[in-house]
């Protein structure tokens, strides 16, 4: 009786269909991504730079200390309330026509704030002032910047939707679709963010009590 051998395999073609798997799988798999605040940094100023004088009415000041406590102002606040009170200081509009160097403080044609003169002048103007403490979680501070945003988002899409009869989010989304090729948008896109500038000012941790 003849001996029969056993097929080979081919071990080649198991080896191309598990790289092919592991192509597969590393194109398909989401990964976690770390949350976070996208803010733009500043770049480094010129060795000769002098920094604008500001005056005091015209700066938000907000700070978090080691037992993440929110104070506005030097009073205690709670998160909840954060974006109305920063929306009051922006859309102020405090200012009575003057202009300082170059720049409209106002009066804002287009705020609708209670025009207190001891708060901010113009949204132009206006600067909020982030302070946190070395021991300041990071959720906290996370939360406390989301406030803030949210803050110039309202004002944004308020202002968009009066002028142009649509959000500024979606209005910003369009443009984006458009590869930022339409000038149109671009336009309208630059005239919100002129209106409401988003100004926030990190200072280094400190010992915040």
């Amino acid at each position: 009786m003849a001996r029969r051998e056993n097929p080979e395999i081919n071990a080649g073609s198991m080896a191309d269909i598990a790289f092919l798997l592991l192509i597969f799988f590393l194109v398909t798999t989401t990964m976690d991504v770390d949350s976070g605040v996208s803010k733009k940094l500043a770049e480094k100023p010129p060795v000769d730079f002098k920094p604008p004088i500001i005056k005091e009415k015209n700066i938000f000041e907000v700070s978090i200390n080691r037992n993440n406590q929110l104070f506005v102002e030097g009073e205690i606040m709670e998160l909840k309330d954060l974006k109305k009170a920063a929306m009051d200081f922006i859309d102020n509009g405090g200012g009575v026509g003057k202009v300082e160097d170059g720049v409209e403080t106002g009066p804002c044609t287009y705020c609708k704030g209670a025009k207190d003169p001891d708060s901010s002048d113009h949204p132009n103007k206006a600067v909020i002032s982030v302070e946190s403490d070395r021991g300041t979680e990071y959720g906290t501070y996370v939360a406390v910047q989301n406030e803030l945003l949210a803050a110039y988002t309202e004002l944004r899409n308020r202002l968009s939707e009066e002028k142009y009869g649509v959000s500024f989010t979606e209005l910003e989304e369009e443009f984006k679709t458009s590869n930022r090729k339409d000038e149109s948008l671009r336009k309208k896109v630059e005239d919100i963010k002129n209106s409401y500038p988003q100004v926030i000012s990190d200072t280094d941790p400190t010992n915040v009590q």
